[in-house]
């Protein structure tokens, strides 16, 4: 409900405006498999535009991309993983600072379709009460805002850069969602829809998935794990499918049992949300249970009651765990770092929570030399 008021906050000063009720300067194979590459000051994401939805928005988006009109316009309000809303052209004037949110309206007629309000959805934005008020400006979905289901436009869907949309909507800002420090788009550039890039990890064989390293960059230093691919080699590829997508980095090490395991990777310790491209990775897998011996760095999934159930989190032991031998899927050992494990299995803990902060900041994937 705090999005969907604040959206409609956003131009409630936008002075009466001649309604013109565009349609779609381009033709709908001009717009077909188009993305809109969103250059910022803070970065780069990627729009993948949607003209079966929205014919008229998409077209008239890149009408106005093509002739430079979002250049040098501002982000001119955020709420903390939930939206930010940017492309009215006032805000290049940094003088009409009151202004923004007011500019670049009442142009086109609601195409109001099933597409989800889910993290990445992009829409216009409306005056409100007036359903034919889209124009140039836009916001975008930081995270799931069903509230806002059916009430606006989605016209395009983040593809790439989720990440940096979710960062953008956690700036400082003052108490009306107004950025402190200017958040520019430098340039909207449209492009053809590339073909998708191929996962390198679906198709690999055992042999192949096991010459690959993966480095766990921990705020007490760097681990390197080397696959059991011969014993686990579905739990290795999902892992490392995991990781060079990032869905690993950013979680803590939130438990650790002294001279037994420390554990990391599960979702509910990660400091920032999954991009709807990560979660789709995010999948229970199936035990490989296997012979081998739970000793000081061996690596295995960690799983609820049911065998079936592991996901992301994963332990290393820093002791003998032979306690869990054939019970756990063991996918890897620790070949270098075993003095950083040992540095984070020797942090006090209150209970098995450590009590001082560690992070697995990222998993890097060594490819094969």
């Amino acid at each position: 409900m705090l999005v969907h008021l604040l959206v409609l906050m956003l131009v409630a000063q936008a002075a009466p405006a001649r309604q013109t009720s565009s349609t779609s300067p381009l033709t709908p194979e001009q717009t077909k498999n188009k993305q809109a590459v969103v250059e910022t000051t803070m970065g780069r994401f990627v729009i993948e535009l949607l003209p079966e939805a929205a014919p008229n928005h998409v077209g008239y988006f890149m009408k106005l991309a093509a002739d430079g009109a979002y250049a040098r316009t501002t982000f001119h309000r955020v709420i903390k993983y939930g939206i930010i809303q940017g492309g009215d052209p006032i805000s290049r004037d940094p003088a009409r600072a009151s202004l923004y949110g007011t500019g670049g309206l009442n142009v086109l007629k609601p195409e109001i379709n099933k597409e989800p309000m889910t993290a990445g959805a992009v829409a216009a934005v409306l005056a409100p009460g007036k359903p034919d008020s889209a124009g140039a400006q836009f916001f975008i979905c930081a995270t799931d805002q069903a509230a806002l289901q059916g009430q606006y436009t989605v016209f395009g869907r983040v593809v790439e850069g989720l990440e940096l949309v979710q960062q953008i909507s956690a700036v400082a800002a003052d108490g009306e969602g107004r950025p402190v420090s200017r958040i520019e788009i430098t340039s909207v550039t449209i492009r053809d829809t590339p073909p998708p890039v191929r996962d390198p990890f679906i198709d690999a064989s055992a042999a192949e998935l096991a010459r690959y390293r993966a480095v766990l960059e921990t705020t007490k230093g760097e681990i390197e794990l080397e696959f059991l691919t011969d014993k686990a080699p579905e739990t290795t590829r999902q892992f490392l499918r995991l990781a060079a997508a990032g869905v690993l980095d950013g979680t803590a090490v939130h438990r650790v049992v002294p001279n037994f395991v420390l554990q990391t990777g599960a979702l509910a310790y990660r400091a920032e949300p999954l991009t709807p491209a990560q979660q789709k990775l995010v999948r229970s897998l199936e035990p490989e249970f296997s012979d081998i011996q739970n000793v000081p760095g061996v690596v295995s999934m960690a799983r609820g009651n049911d065998p079936a159930s592991a996901t992301t989190s994963f332990f290393i032991c820093t002791g003998e765990c032979r306690a869990l031998d054939g019970q756990y899927t063991a996918f890897a050992r620790v070949v270098r770092g075993m003095e950083t494990v040992q540095a984070i299995a020797a942090v006090p803990v209150d209970g098995e929570t450590p009590k001082e902060p560690i992070m697995l900041a990222r998993v890097r994937i060594r490819p094969p030399s």
